[in-house]
């Protein structure tokens, strides 16, 4: 009884949340500054003493000022992108995730005393018609594949426990199509992000994600074609160029996905890059920094400490420099950490689930005591090496030192060793002790540079950098 009354609350309130973005979308068309004034005033009742005085006459301000970019950003996004695909990013995203979601995440996370995320990032499938330098997956093969029922489960799961956005990579997630559309349209109340080569992107798919709506992609990219295609292959670079013209055409929401490497790192923060994604379309993305996993690894892509220091300002500069005209928003996953309270995996934000259905911290982290085969969500996010995570995070106090392999490599063999998780790479399986040995130098020259950078910058504490205390830290 009591879980029916809780759906029909939930339907209720999301046909209310339907109402008022109806009203909105409309009202963005007749007099969009005042709109923009009211939803800010409607942000700033929600967060209460979290909506600073100051953070609401600066982004008043902003809304005012004609040449401002974020304000030319977001108008520009609202311009392009399909009212369906848009009112339907709106509702999952902020209503179900963001709103509902998060406070279902938090009620969680005191309930069962563990990790939940705010994400949950898995591969349908190993098969990827691409073998790109460096990368563990491109060797796979074929040989494994998530079921339908599988992937349903997890976002049955996840939505129980409040997770309303899902990220997919693999292999090519794509390779599997007609099953995400068959996902999609089962829950459509939920956001599906993929992470694609766009090699299968095209036109009869493009109208399926119209119509339905809760689809984004982040299209990997790097540099120029040179640059691009020397890694990925020779016509890569063209089918990213396609998929762009053919989501710009149907109003798809979509960025981008660049590993930076030691050989891209200068093609990939150019002016020329940004303008060539902003000009397509793109309108976001996610930086990555290069991760030796695997026996296929090439640990000399990493990037040096000089470019690692380079990357961190200059990303920062694209995102906080007023006379800076590029309108797109760059997210470092590596060098964000302050912005989020350090490492984000082991489902303190997400988690990964290979296609063989082993629960892993993180999509670099090639480790597991858990399957969804025999465990559930919440089962996993219990299990030993799941709560290795929660209880040490954040495993460096220096946020530009995040993760427990790259920066912190001897942290990942203890708690692998302690855990006892076993290796999950499907092509030759690694020891803790192999991987982290490809990070141990590394880690070691970016430390006295890190400090130093953190040292000369002030940081504003973030809540909640270890769920295990949330109630003292907030």
């Amino acid at each position: 009884m009591a879980n029916t009354l809780d759906k029909l609350s939930h339907a209720a309130e999301r046909k209310a949340a339907e109402v008022l973005v109806d009203k909105v979308l409309k009202s963005l068309d007749k007099d969009r500054d005042k709109t923009y004034v009211e939803l800010v005033d409607m942000a700033r009742t929600f967060w209460g003493n979290d909506f600073s005085n100051e953070t609401y006459d600066m982004v008043k301000k902003a809304i005012c000022d004609k040449d401002n970019k974020w304000v030319k950003f977001i108008n520009q996004t609202i311009d392009e992108t399909d009212k369906n695909v848009a009112k339907t990013a709106i509702m999952n995203l902020g209503f179900e995730a963001f709103f509902r979601g998060t406070k279902m995440i938090r009620k969680n996370r005191e309930k069962y005393q563990c990790n939940i995320p705010w994400l949950i990032l898995f591969d349908p499938t190993t098969a990827c018609n691409m073998h790109c330098e460096g990368c563990w997956s491109g060797t796979y093969g074929r040989k494994y594949n998530m079921t339908f029922e599988d992937m349903d489960k997890i976002i049955t799961e996840g939505k129980e426990l409040g997770v309303y956005l899902y990220l997919m990579t693999g292999g090519e997630p794509l390779v599997r199509k007609k099953d995400i559309l068959r996902l999609a349209e089962k829950h459509r109340d939920v956001e599906l992000a993929m992470f694609t080569n766009s090699t299968l992107v095209d036109e009869e798919f493009c109208k399926e994600v119209q119509r339905l709506g809760n689809m984004t992609f982040l299209l990997s990219i790097e540099g120029t074609m040179e640059t691009n295609d020397a890694r990925r292959g020779d016509g890569h670079y063209e089918a990213v160029m396609n998929a762009m013209k053919l989501f710009k055409k149907y109003g798809i929401l979509f960025g981008t996905s660049v590993c930076y490497t030691r050989a891209n790192i200068e093609a990939v923060t150019s002016d020329a890059f940004f303008k060539l994604l902003t000009d397509n379309g793109a309108r976001f993305g996610f930086y990555f920094h290069y991760m030796p996993v695997g026996k296929n690894a090439v640990p000399e892509l990493m990037p040096t400490i000089e470019q690692r220091k380079y990357i961190i300002e200059r990303l920062r500069d694209i995102r906080t420099n007023p006379d800076n005209d590029i309108c797109f928003y760059p997210m470092d996953f590596q060098n964000d950490g302050e912005f989020v309270g350090g490492c984000i995996a082991g489902g303190r934000n997400y988690f990964h689930i290979n296609s063989c259905g082993d629960a892993e911290p993180c999509v670099f982290i090639h480790y597991s005591d858990s399957n969804i085969h025999d465990k559930s969500i919440l089962e996993i996010l219990q299990s030993p090496l799941f709560m290795a995570y929660h209880d040490g995070q954040p495993f460096n106090n220096n946020h530009l030192r995040p993760c427990p392999m790259l920066e912190n490599p001897k942290i990942l063999r203890e708690m692998v060793a302690r855990t006892g998780a076993k290796s999950t790479n499907l092509e030759s399986p690694e020891t803790a002790d192999e991987l982290c040995s490809k990070c141990d130098d590394y880690a070691k020259a970016w430390a006295p540079a890190a400090e130093k950078i953190w040292a000369s910058t002030p940081h504003k504490k973030k809540k909640y950098e270890n769920y295990k205390n949330w109630k003292k830290e907030a």
